[in-house]
């Protein structure tokens, strides 16, 4: 009975690989991070696009006691801790996520938080932009002159870095606000930098594109508060405001998010999640508007509750969606079915079946061989009298 014995051990390890493969299944679990995830192929839109997440390093310890009705999985971190960003980034690179968009203004501490997070980014093989914020807290413009000093600063103490993302050679910039800014102004600010910077403006339309379109390298369009289920005109905004940009050989940023809700500083909407149906309809509406790079809004805005950073309500369910639009290989439709709920009984099912088969066949082997051997016994000699 050898065979049979090793049968059963084969039918034990068979077992083990199997519980591991089914446990190994994402479902609604944590995504594993994943080196150097690969864009999803798609239906003829540009999928293979970069995908950049807007990333905050405004936050302390006690920055999670105002305006949150969420909290990360990792804790009420600080901004200034190195291995924090480390794990963010492990993360964001599981989902195909190809750099963060980090927020920026010249202060000491941000200037600080930058430098760890460059220096992290660079460890991970991760690529970073700079998205400038050009209003204040009660969203007033800055003084023109402080943003161009400003961005002058960035690009003689920060822009040199390899870490940082390159379209023709130039370190990829972003204004926010610039809508809040006359052509003079901008040009002022833009006039010294774009030698050696791209700065991409934040208009939310053609018209406002087209009245700074000469003196920027193309449009960001930061629009995080879109309810895709009720704007009739979402898709062929993107689409219209792709064309005007990539007329002019100008860069085109697409926007999409998970949901949103400002309500708690200010805002008067709530745009629900919807189980991850929001991301993926933002998401296949922006691939389909052609850009160069796609901005997902965001990593980590809180307040606006627009992030994807696996969090306390949410757990890892939109950079599971993420990974499987961006890793996968299929192009979601423009009304995708909503992400099922994840149930273990499947995966056990098939456990069990799996275990079941080998059974039968090691029962079938062993009595195929007690069979032969029985009938392979030499017969008693016949008594003649």
């Amino acid at each position: 009975m050898k065979k049979p014995r090793r049968l059963l051990a084969a039918v034990a390890v068979a077992l083990a690989l199997a519980t591991a493969a089914c446990a190994g299944s994402t479902g609604g679990a944590r995504v594993a991070p994943t080196a150097g995830a690969r864009p999803a192929a798609g239906d003829g839109a540009a999928t293979t696009a970069p995908l950049f997440a807007y990333y905050y390093i405004w936050f302390n310890h006690t920055s999670w006691a105002r305006a949150k009705k969420d909290l990360p999985l990792i804790g009420a971190y600080s901004s200034s801790d190195p291995e924090v960003m480390r794990h963010q980034i492990d993360e964001a690179k599981s989902a195909g996520i190809t750099g963060f968009i980090v927020s920026w203004k010249d202060t000491t501490l941000n200037d600080l938080r930058l430098r760890l997070l460059m220096r992290v980014a660079a460890q991970e093989n991760f690529k970073l932009a700079m998205i400038y914020e050009g209003l204040n807290f009660s969203r007033h413009p800055l003084p023109v002159a402080e943003v161009a000093a400003d961005f002058v600063a960035f690009r003689d103490k920060f822009a040199g870095s390899p870490v940082f993302y390159r379209v023709n050679g130039k370190p990829l910039t972003i204004w926010s606000g610039t809508w809040a800014f006359s052509n003079s102004q901008v040009a002022r600010v833009t006039g010294a930098v774009r030698s050696r910077l791209l700065v991409l403006a934040t208009e939310k339309n053609v018209a406002g594109y087209q009245r700074i379109a000469a003196v920027t390298d193309g449009d960001a369009y930061y629009w995080s508060s879109v309810n895709p289920l009720t704007n009739t005109h979402y898709q062929s905004k993107l689409s219209d405001m792709s064309n005007a940009v990539r007329r002019d050989g100008k860069y085109w940023i697409a926007p999409f998010a998970p949901g949103f809700d400002a309500r708690l500083v200010g805002g008067q909407q709530e745009v629900p999640r919807n189980n991850g149906q929001t991301l993926r309809t933002e998401y296949t509406a922006a691939v389909r508007s052609a850009p160069n790079m796609l901005g997902l809004i965001s990593w980590n805005e809180f307040s606006e509750n627009s992030y994807i950073e696996p969090s306390k309500a949410y757990g890892y369910q939109a950079l599971n969606v993420l990974k499987q639009l961006r890793v996968g290989r299929v192009l979601p439709a423009s009304t995708p079915a909503p992400v099922a709920a994840y149930s273990p009984w499947p995966n056990i099912l098939r456990i069990l079946g799996f275990a079941l088969a080998l059974v039968l066949c090691v029962a079938a082997v062993a009595y195929r061989r007690h069979h032969r051997r029985t009938h392979r016994r030499p017969s008693s000699p016949t008594i003649h009298h």
